[in-house]
């Protein structure tokens, strides 16, 4: 007798399914196309400005800006008037090509003269002015005499435009690529230590939140009075306006007026003020080696933390509640001290947490600008990746070379997530 054949019999899709798949892809479409315009649109943008020699005052095409004035007081009918056109090209670099503009010319008013560039017929003045480069600019007088209606004109607003036609090449959506942005970022000396400046700023700042949290979640825990005011209580950095505690960290470290300074000089701590956010390090020796500690960026660092290890201590006390309370009672009868039992059973449970948490918030602070920007500038040595984008691509208007340190940001942390989340170690059942 020949054993049955264990093999599943190949499953066919029949006409039911199909149609129910095209519905099911229909109905996603729209969702598809809006995670697409939100997320990747923009993504995609950025790449393609990173690739063009574009500044802010190329964000618009070239266009002909025509600015037409009245020259002369004419009294009465025949006295002379020039109508004066002030043309000039909106861009510094690019050209436009076969340009021409009409007008209408005011009631009452007959032209006598004008220049070979232009024409008139009636009341229609046509001017041909060719190709005309970046930085031109030109001027076409319409000598003439008044018409008794000319006064009436001149107080009036005018009924019609200059309407011009030309064409342009417009950076932003050509097909010119250039890698001269990325040469221009990685070719300066500060770029590097702009992203050393980055890397410590964002491994110190999530190392400090997710010890913070930790500690809190461990502190919190525990069943006490007052425990939710204090769980409440320890949400107050992260729920207050970024602006507001910013501005409170500025007058408490300030060097001259600060609380902080005040304490440490009153209790002689320090002989003088330290100016917290805008000095750059303190230079001392150790075993006789001179060496630097960062001041200005460590503070922001300690800031930092301290905004944001509220996020961490609400995800990690949520999974050490989750924690059953047998195996602590079980390591306590074993004689296993409080800091034993966090080690070996504590914080093995929460590695995952802790995995996920480093990843969030590690992506978060890389990206972070408005706390430094609201509390140094930048200067001082905090000036990270972020920070030179918008240096970049506003102060130096240089939008090209800002999108391309903004890729470089990209390239960064999506490195980074792919070699944690390959390496590292997961929780079970995660």
């Amino acid at each position: 007798m020949s054993a049955p054949n264990s093999a599943a019999p190949p499953q066919t899709t029949g006409p039911m399914q199909k149609r129910e798949a095209r519905l099911a892809f229909s109905m996603l479409a729209p969702t598809f196309l809006i995670i697409f315009l939100i997320v990747l649109g923009p993504l995609l943008a950025n790449f393609w400005i990173s690739v063009k020699p574009v500044e802010l005052g190329d964000l618009r095409a070239p266009t002909l800006l025509v600015n037409e004035r009245v020259r002369g007081k004419p009294q009465a009918a025949g006295d002379p008037v020039t109508l004066q056109y002030r043309l000039r090209n909106s861009s510094q670099d690019y050209s436009i090509f076969e340009v021409s503009f009409t007008d209408t010319l005011p009631a009452d008013f007959k032209p006598t003269a004008w220049p070979e560039a232009c024409s008139v017929d009636g009341a229609r003045l046509s001017c041909t002015l060719g190709d005309i480069p970046g930085k031109w600019r030109e001027r076409l007088d319409i000598e003439g005499m008044a018409g008794a209606a000319f006064a009436e004109y001149r107080s009036q607003s005018k009924d019609t435009e200059p309407v011009y036609t030309g064409e342009a090449d417009n950076v932003l959506t050509n097909l010119d690529f250039t890698l001269d942005n990325f040469r221009r970022i990685f070719d300066a000396d500060e770029f590097w230590s702009v992203l050393r400046v980055s890397f410590y700023y964002t491994v110190f700042g999530t190392a400090g939140a997710l010890v913070l949290g930790l500690f809190a979640a461990q502190l919190l825990n525990t069943s006490f009075k007052g425990r939710g005011f204090l769980r409440g209580l320890f949400l107050f950095p992260y729920v207050s306006p970024v602006i507001a505690v910013a501005f409170t960290w500025l007058v408490l470290l300030d060097p001259f007026s600060g609380t902080v300074n005040a304490l440490l000089t009153k209790m002689g701590v320090v002989s003088e003020p330290i100016n917290f956010f805008g000095q750059r390090a303190i230079e001392f020796s150790l075993f006789g080696l001179p060496l630097e500690f960062p001041l200005a960026l460590s503070t922001v660092i300690a800031f930092e933390a301290w905004r944001y290890f509220p996020l961490s201590f609400l995800f990690i006390l949520a999974r050490m509640q989750s924690i059953s309370s047998d195996m602590y009672e079980a390591a306590e009868m074993d004689g296993a001290t409080p800091l034993q039992q966090f080690w070996w059973i504590s914080l093995p449970q929460l590695l995952g947490i802790l995995s996920v948490l480093f990843l969030l918030r590690f992506i978060w602070t890389f990206n972070k600008f408005d706390d430094i920007f609201l509390l140094t500038g930048g200067n001082a040595g905090t000036r990270t990746l972020t920070v030179d984008v918008y240096e970049q691509g506003f102060a130096l208007s240089n939008l090209g070379a800002g999108a391309a340190v903004a890729v470089v940001v990209f390239v960064v942390l999506v490195t980074f997530a792919t070699l944690f989340i390959k390496f590292s170690t997961k929780e079970e059942g995660l």
